[in-house]
């Protein structure tokens, strides 16, 4: 089970965010300070928090500027419902429920006064007395007409008569709740041996008000049990660190009297203590206690013992933090930042150590700041998930930022690799935590005022620009090692032109029907008008150069430029027109025009093929604009990637497969 939106209102910082997509593995939240990221982090995890984890608190939860209303009775904190996630199935999922809620989409929400409630989406209605009631009157109508055969000259009473003493109090909309059912089901079955035989007609409709009757009951059964599935929310920040040594007679002495300030202080150790499966007062008493007689056989045992298990306990814990952290902690594989892990309790001393590739130990506070971050996380994780930790939602507050620059890059694929196993959502500052092929996965939060709230932006868009900084400075990072590395250049307009190709050809790669040269580098001028100028820069590089522009007016305008005429040549310059048939204008969109009309109607549930089909020659982006509410082409390009992700090339029409074929091998050609 995913994540796939969710909604959060009336916590904190944030009145109502609206309602925002998750992506299917790695969802990237940028924004500046104080917009709210940690706030929409913490509010997730309510959704199905770890047991040791607090819940909501009005007093402190409630947005301050409202409380009033709680406090007169306004408001009942039982009425106020703070986060909301949609989640998808996934195939064990669909395995463990009826096959007619397969496509269902589970919601679940949780109010201020920390109870859940959870209701399923496109999936069967509940059956209500109206749903039945037609059916059975004709099925009660047949047995009426049977009894009289079958019991001509006895009094007994009728099945109208005893369906009369279930039904006298209901309604159309009464639900058939589970008592009902059963007194439903009951009648049926004690009745059923007067249906004529052989009558498949009356035989059917028994079968249907058995299903329909059913059906509410079916419907809780798959609650209960995807209640049971819903994916635990793990959140990390910097804060949760593991200490390299940890004092246990203090640390149970700080927990039992509570005499903690800061929650954080030690939950990175406490996590520590719950993945060794140990208490820090069993822990310390065991360190404490001396070694019984020499003759006490018994008292000797049982002290061995529960040192031994003491020592393996701490010693699984090192294995599998080990074996996790370098499956993907892997900056140089030549070289790994830590051969072995070791957790080892000294008297009141509970230590963690890395072993080095000489054997040396040394204390995690000697190893960089990204390894340690790394190990708290992971102990954090385990503990916090343990047996569900395969089924979690990974929640990171600023992860890596003790890292340099380049190595969070680096980090940035170890995040991917976690994000396969687990979803992960994560906020950053950092343009390096931000790929450039990741734009399509990444949301915006900001927060113009405080009457406002926080908003989560689904498109890369924001009246803050200190919230699309890390953006900017991703695409300029990535843009400055890209511009002159490559010998071969292709110059397109946009970013959802870098997309299209990016994906499509990825697509065609696959099927071995065009291979894009994977030495041409992408290069977006985000404007036709701009592309002249990249045109030049690379130019006077002595680099090749090749430039794909739409077939639209500013299109047109932008090939028409002597500056780009002069530098690339005409046979240089490609157009969308010459690969796309019919349409007059075409955009970059049209090359993909029959794909993205199923995408936009699976999308949007808006069908304009047929207003497409009538009008061959507009170009699809002008019909979509008239024809879906709020259209954006930032969007439609994103839920192309993610078409992409679960099809493959043969989804593609023939005319479609043509143009790109042909535009890849020109480009080929041109730079070759």
């Amino acid at each position: 089970m995913r994540l796939v939106k969710a909604r959060i209102q009336n916590y904190r910082s944030i009145i109502d965010t609206g309602e925002f997509e998750v992506e299917k593995l790695k969802t990237i939240m940028v924004g500046p300070n104080e917009a709210g990221k940690t706030i929409v982090l913490r509010a997730l995890q309510q959704l199905n928090k770890p047991k040791d984890v607090s819940g909501f608190e009005a007093l402190r939860d409630y947005p301050r500027s409202n409380y009033n209303d709680i406090t007169t009775g306004r408001v009942l904190i039982e009425d106020i419902t703070v986060v909301t996630g949609w989640f998808k199935l996934d195939e064990d999922d669909k395995e463990a429920i009826p096959t007619e809620f397969h496509d269902c989409i589970y919601k679940l929400s949780k109010n201020l006064d920390n109870k859940l409630y959870h209701s399923l989406e496109n999936a069967p209605s509940k059956t209500c007395y109206k749903d039945i009631r037609n059916d059975l009157s004709r099925f009660i109508a047949h047995l009426d007409k049977q009894h009289a055969i079958e019991y001509p000259d006895k009094e007994t009473e009728k099945p109208s008569g005893i369906l009369n003493t279930i039904t006298k109090n209901w309604n159309d909309n009464t639900l058939i709740s589970a008592d009902k059912a059963d007194d439903l089901q009951s009648f049926l079955e004690n009745n059923f041996a007067l249906v004529e035989e052989g009558n498949d007609k009356e035989e059917q409709r028994f079968e249907k008000l058995k299903n329909l009757i059913q059906l509410n009951e079916q419907r809780d059964s798959v609650l209960r049990t995807l209640d049971k599935r819903t994916p635990v929310f793990i959140l990390f920040n910097n804060y949760f660190k593991v200490k390299p040594s940890i004092h246990l007679a203090h640390l149970v002495e700080r927990t039992e009297k509570n005499l903690l300030d800061d929650s954080y202080y030690d939950y990175g150790n406490l996590c520590l203590l719950k993945l060794l499966g140990f208490t820090a007062r069993e822990l310390s008493e065991l360190g404490s206690t001396q070694s019984p007689k020499m003759n006490d056989t018994e008292a000797l045992k049982a002290y061995k013992d529960k040192l031994d298990s003491r020592s393996y306990q701490l010693n699984a814990a090192s294995v599998k933090l080990t074996d996790e952290i370098r499956k993907v902690w892997m900056p140089n594989p030549e070289r790994p930042e830590a051969d072995k892990l070791k957790v080892t309790a000294d008297g009141q001393y509970l230590k963690v150590v890395v072993e080095d590739d000489i054997g040396v130990d040394i204390e995690l506070d000697q190893r960089s700041e990204g390894f340690q971050w790394l190990v708290s996380f992971f102990v954090v994780f385990f503990a916090e998930a343990m047996d569900k930790h395969k089924n979690a939602i990974l929640l990171l507050d600023e992860p890596g930022m003790s890292l340099h620059g380049l190595k969070q890059r680096d980090f940035r694929e170890t995040i991917t690799r976690l994000a396969e196993k687990n979803q992960t959502i994560y906020t950053t500052h950092s343009p390096f935590l931000v790929g450039p092929d990741e734009l399509d996965i990444v949301k915006v939060v900001e927060m113009k005022s405080r009457r406002d709230g926080t908003k989560i932006h689904n498109t890369i868009s924001s009246s803050d620009p200190a919230g699309l900084l890390p953006l900017q400075e991703a695409l300029g990072y990535d843009l400055a090692q890209s511009l002159f590395t490559q010998k071969k250049n292709l110059i397109l307009e946009g970013l959802t032109d870098y997309w299209y190709i990016e994906a499509t050809s990825e697509l065609l790669r696959q099927a071995d029907i065009a291979n894009l040269d994977n030495k041409i580098a992408l290069v977006f001028a985000n404007t036709a008008g701009k592309v002249v100028y990249y045109a030049t820069i690379l130019h006077a590089q002595k680099l090749k150069i090749a430039a794909l522009l739409d077939s639209d007016s500013a299109g047109d305008q932008a090939a028409q430029q002597e500056n780009l005429i002069h530098t690339l040549g005409n046979k240089n310059i490609f157009r969308t027109k010459d690969y796309c048939k019919n349409v007059t204008k075409p955009e970059i969109e049209d090359l993909l025009r029959e794909t993205l009309i199923n995408i936009v109607d699976s999308k949007y549930s808006i069908n304009c093929k047929e207003v497409a089909d009538s009008q061959p020659s507009r170009s699809i982006i002008s019909i979509f604009t008239k024809e879906v509410p709020n259209f954006s082409k930032y969007d439609l390009a994103k839920a192309f990637i993610r078409w992409c992700k679960d099809n493959d090339s043969s989804k593609l029409s023939a005319d479609e497969i043509e143009g790109w074929k042909s535009l890849i091998n020109d480009v080929n050609k041109a730079l070759k």
